[in-house]
């Protein structure tokens, strides 16, 4: 009984903040919702008109959204490629005794800290700029021709800018999982005869598993709206090359002064990654369980 009621009085005391946190969710996103019902241009003060499921049709139906898909599909499993296959081998190197671990770890850590905004800035324009940029350095010092990045291969050059933030996050998720590891299985292992690579695939590798999707689960979320890295080096171009969901529904509602489609872009958007976090979910708990 005495148990019950300090139950009721944690929920009570609880129920403040709990109302507030619903409040200040549910109402942008009631009101995302009732916009997206309506005929709503910035240009157009006082003319609203409800307009059905017209703002869902025209965003589905326009052919930037496929591509806007395409994009943001693409540079998610690229930028996952990239840092859980790096976050493994870093990993891997951290956890070896060196001279000033401490300082490394630290230097390792520290892109994540960095602004979207300004790391995208220093990539552009001290890496990537084809005159005077670090790589057309580079090239020129071995006789190549400058690549122009972010004019001829622009996704990549997204997708390399987003990994480089996001490596940092998936070094260090993997490389507690990693030390957490039991050094008698290895040293057991290696008394066996087994091989670096074989530990590596038959203890490490399994050992780190519910890490590496719990890093899976977490970036993706994230990398679904990846916005201001694409903001600030292409506009989403050339053309609509580097555009993804994010940045289409920022173009139809600061560009285009269209509230009513990017609020219905941004519910197909919300819908969107609660799919594919449903499924990592899935998965994640799969992993866990196991």
């Amino acid at each position: 009984m005495a148990t019950l009621h300090t139950r009721s009085h944690a929920r009570l005391m609880m129920a403040p903040s709990v109302l507030l946190l619903l409040g200040w969710m549910i109402v942008p996103l009631a009101m995302t919702i009732y916009f997206s019902f309506l005929r709503y241009n910035l240009l157009m003060p006082g003319m609203e008109e409800y307009a059905g499921l017209m703002n869902y049709r025209f965003f589905l139906t326009d052919p930037a959204f496929f591509t806007a898909l395409a994009n943001t599909l693409i540079l998610t499993g690229g930028v996952l490629l990239i840092t859980v296959i790096g976050g493994i081998l870093m990993a891997l190197l951290l956890d070896q005794p060196m001279f000033g671990q401490g300082i490394v770890r630290i230097l390792v850590i520290a892109p994540f800290f960095v602004m979207p905004t300004v790391s995208a800035l220093v990539w552009k324009n001290m890496f990537m700029n084809p005159v005077n940029g670090l790589f057309a350095a580079l090239a020129k010092s071995v006789g190549l021709a400058p690549l122009d990045w972010l004019a001829e291969v622009p996704l990549l050059s997204i997708i390399l800018i987003v990994a480089w933030q996001w490596l940092p996050f998936a070094t260090l998720i993997l490389l507690t999982a990693l030390q957490s590891l039991d050094e008698e299985q290895k040293e057991a292992a290696e008394m066996d005869g087994a091989g670096f690579f074989s530990r590596f695939i038959y203890i490490v590798l399994p050992h780190m598993a519910r890490a590496i999707t719990v890093v899976i689960l977490i970036q993706t979320i994230f990398l679904l709206s990846v916005f201001a890295e694409i903001l600030v080096t292409t506009n989403g171009g050339p053309g609509i090359q580097t555009t993804n969901i994010t940045y289409l529904v920022y173009a139809q509602a600061l560009l285009q002064f269209d509230i009513g489609g990017a609020s219905a872009g941004g519910i197909v958007a919300v819908v969107l990654a609660n799919i594919v976090a449903f499924f990592l979910m899935r998965m994640i708990g799969k992993n866990l369980e196991a």
